[in-house]
Formats: C-alpha cells, sequence, structure tokens
C-alpha cells in the first residue's frame, strides 16, 4: 500500500494499567514476529509506541488508508489474538486497543509548514518577477 500522496499520520493515546507496566513493556520486548507482519501488511508503518509517566502510552503511524488498514487489522485473527491478550493492559478502554484507542489531533507539522511556506515564497517571487 504505497502511495505518492501524503501519508496519514496517525497517532494516539491510551492508559496503561500502571501496575502492569513492566508485563507491558515485558510483551513488547519483542512483539510477536507474526503480529508485526500483519502491522507492516496492514500498511501502517513508521510505528511507535512511547510511554510516559504513570503509563501513558502514546502511538503513531503512518500509512497510506487508515481505513483500510483499521479494516485489515480488524479482520485479522492474529492481530486479534495479540489484542484480545492486551487488552487486560488498559484502564477504561471497550473493544480491542488497536481499534478502540483515543486519537489525538495534529496541530503542527514541520514538514507540512516548511513545504507550504516555500510554496508561498516561490508564488511571492514568481510573482514579483
Amino acid at each position: 500500500m504505497t502511495s505518492t500522496a501524503a501519508p496519514t499520520r496517525v497517532c494516539f493515546q491510551l492508559q496503561v494499567e500502571p501496575d502492569l507496566l513492566d508485563e507491558y513493556i515485558a510483551r513488547h520486548t519483542p512483539v510477536w514476529p507474526e503480529m508485526l507482519e500483519e502491522i507492516a501488511a496492514s500498511g501502517r508503518r513508521n510505528y511507535s509506541l512511547f510511554l510516559g509517566e504513570g503509563g501513558r502510552l502514546i502511538g503513531y503511524y503512518e500509512t497510506d488508508d487508515d481505513a483500510a488498514a483499521q479494516a485489515y487489522l480488524a479482520a485479522s485473527p492474529i492481530a486479534a489474538k495479540w489484542e484480545a491478550e492486551m487488552a487486560r493492559f488498559f484502564v477504561g478502554l471497550a473493544g480491542r486497543p488497536d481499534q478502540a484507542a483515543t486519537p489525538l489531533t495534529e496541530v503542527f507539522n514541520l514538514s507540512a509548514q516548511l513545504d507550504a511556506a516555500r510554496a508561498a515564497t516561490t508564488t511571492e517571487e514568481s510573482t514579483a518577477s
């Protein structure tokens, strides 16, 4: 799933049960190889998880089609098994973690703003000539 269009950047937040942090980290060191392959096959890439104080978990990935990636993983028996095992780690979550995480709104992206500023400068220079 590759495209020449800019990828969709997805960031989400989950809350890991503080008493289970060590086990959560251990379960991701490493993730099952077959689950890694399913994530890649879904079209998600550049995927990272960041763990903050008190169990605050921030995830980030890029994809060309997030709805298709979500649907692929929702239908995957491997992802269903992984998510069923991971569900107990999260506080206040209804449903599979990969389907029910709280998305965050992007308010700044350096690359996008640089591209826009450079395009505006190029347009101004062209009209001044």
